[in-house]
């Protein structure tokens, strides 16, 4: 029987498999609910995702939809554009590798830890209180600082919907044919 607390924590840090770990992600773009991509995040062999709150950005950063694809991108210029609403998911290893290919990481998206305000707290939070509306918290988000000049002119948006009054639909990759264009 295992009673010493040292032995007990090596084996919770050094020999669980890394699919225990969880990460805190914040979409922002076609992941949220109701939008083009969001299934990819429930695709079992893509890994784990658990939806914990909607919540926003403390920061400003300017959303943008830009490309032949109508892509969202939230360019990492923080104090600019708006206070960005989103979802907050908890993923596992296996889905954080997923989300880092799929968003093209490192070469045109990077995964920044950024604060955000919480707006509504619904998942389930493991020996710790469940968050309030108004407080803060942390998660990774995934930004760019590689875009095209123009790009910044551009409307910023609060909040994205591949639906939107904008009338810029998004083009999935699979209507795309070919090729491999980040999310």
């Amino acid at each position: 029987m295992l009673s010493n607390p040292r032995v007990i924590l090596f084996i919770l840090i050094w020999c669980l498999p890394s699919s225990m770990l969880m990460t805190r992600v914040f979409v922002y773009g076609t992941l949220k609910k109701g939008q083009p991509n969001y299934h990819r995040l429930f695709e079992s062999t893509n890994g784990k995702a658990e939806f914990l709150a909607s919540a926003r950005t403390s920061q400003k950063y300017p959303l943008v939809i830009a490309s032949e694809h109508n892509i969202p991108f939230l360019l990492n210029i923080p104090g600019q554009g708006h206070r960005v609403h989103g979802e907050i998911y908890e993923v596992d290893d296996k889905m954080l590798g997923f989300l880092d290919d799929f968003e093209s990481v490192p070469t045109m998206y990077q995964r920044t830890l950024v604060t955000l305000e919480v707006k509504e707290w619904v998942g389930a939070t493991e020996g710790e209180d469940r968050p309030a509306a108004g407080s803060d918290t942390e998660a990774f988000l995934y930004s760019t600082t590689t875009y095209q000049p123009g790009w910044l002119s551009l409307p910023h948006h609060e909040s994205y919907d591949s639906n939107g009054d904008h009338q810029l639909q998004y083009v999935t990759r699979q209507e795309r044919g070919g090729g491999r264009s980040p999310e």
